[in-house]
């Protein structure tokens, strides 16, 4: 039997790297989301670490290990206290079952008589239910991956901070485009980035804030726990702050409180909702804005699987996804002109022979 040549050789080993690689990305699902917190955290907090390193002198362990202790403090904490807080609330709405009743009777027949929808309360509600506990699961069922996943971030962060030049020489070595363009995606990576997280999450949390101070101007009860929840609902553009301030409203007219009832409506449309295009506006002028439609279709495939981080990551996916098609049709553009000059050369100097 014949030896295997050179070229057969490497073929052989690129089928193995390929099987290896799929089997190394399947066993990698479950932390899917630590993996994508990780790219997340490093893009943004990756200015901090170069200006304590480079302005400030600090050492890189010590840069490092500043980063991940504040950035715990500042933003996991908090997403994790106001995590609690909606899950124990919701616990509380499910014990006060008749309260609940009672006031879906009303909306019902609200609902019926102005729309003639005897159904669209429940089919609601339903939805509700399922959007909830999709975002919001159970604490004592992912409180050991909800741990492990914050390990995995901080374990691989620290190390990409501390191996920073190893860590982005060897992505450009290993990246599929050319070095132009490689730096073009990074550039592109960080725009969108800044866009879907710090841009969208700033909206969300003025929505939010504005939503508990109507709650709290006009007298409706539970202020911050329904500013948190427009918080959330806010990473869907249209359908975000209205599903709580609009129901709360028409609620109170119900109830015959006609005065803080229209007042909370009247605050929700012209200030809750126009504060949004505002924002972007501005947003875009800074960093790359995020079409509604790509934060719709991110959140629709993002919760699924993500629960409510997906609420981010799906649109950030997506819009890696796109950024990719992009770089791919201007990387196959340029080289088409190339193989185009190339071809003309080799004419001319065919020609120039004879």
């Amino acid at each position: 039997m014949a030896a295997f040549n050179y070229k057969q050789r490497n073929n052989i080993v690129l089928i193995i790297l390929i099987v290896l690689g799929c089997a190394i990305l399947y066993s990698l699902r479950t932390i899917a989301g630590s993996l994508l917190s990780t790219v997340v955290m490093y893009t943004i907090l990756r200015p901090v670490y170069l200006h304590l390193v480079e302005q400030w002198r600090w050492r890189k362990m010590a840069a490092a290990g500043a980063i991940i202790v504040s950035s715990f403090i500042v933003i996991v904490l908090p997403f994790l206290t106001l995590s609690l807080m909606v899950i124990n609330k919701i616990a509380d709405f499910k014990r006060d079952a008749i309260r609940i009743h009672v006031l879906a009777a009303r909306l019902d027949d609200f609902l019926t008589k102005k729309f003639d929808q005897p159904d669209l309360l429940d089919n609601v509600m339903l939805k509700g239910k399922a959007l909830m506990s999709d975002l919001f699961p159970t604490i004592l069922g992912g409180a050991a991956e909800i741990v492990l996943g914050i390990t995995i971030v901080y374990f691989l962060l620290y190390f990409m901070f501390t191996q920073m030049e190893e860590f982005e020489n060897g992505l450009l070595k290993y990246s599929p485009f050319r070095e132009q363009n490689a730096l073009r995606f990074a550039t592109e990576l960080k725009n969108t980035t800044y866009s879907n997280v710090l841009g969208q999450g700033f909206i969300a949390f003025v929505q939010g804030a504005l939503v508990s101070i109507g709650f709290f101007m006009f007298g409706f009860p539970d202020a911050i726990f329904w500013g948190v929840i427009a918080t959330f609902l806010s990473f869907m553009p249209v359908v975000g702050a209205p599903v709580v301030f609009i129901p709360a409203g028409v609620i109170a007219i119900l109830n015959g409180d006609t005065f803080n009832g229209v007042g909370l409506l009247l605050w929700g449309f012209i200030l809750i909702i126009n504060i949004d295009n505002v924002i972007r506006f501005i947003i875009a002028k800074r960093v790359a804005d995020t079409h509604p439609i790509i934060t719709v279709i991110g959140v629709v495939i993002g919760i699924p699987v993500f629960g409510i981080m997906g609420l981010v990551f799906g649109p950030l996916l997506l819009s890696y996804f796109i950024l990719t098609v992009r770089i791919y049709e201007t990387s196959k553009m340029a080289s088409e002109r190339l193989e185009k000059i190339k071809i003309s050369e080799e004419k001319n100097l065919s020609e120039n022979s004879f």
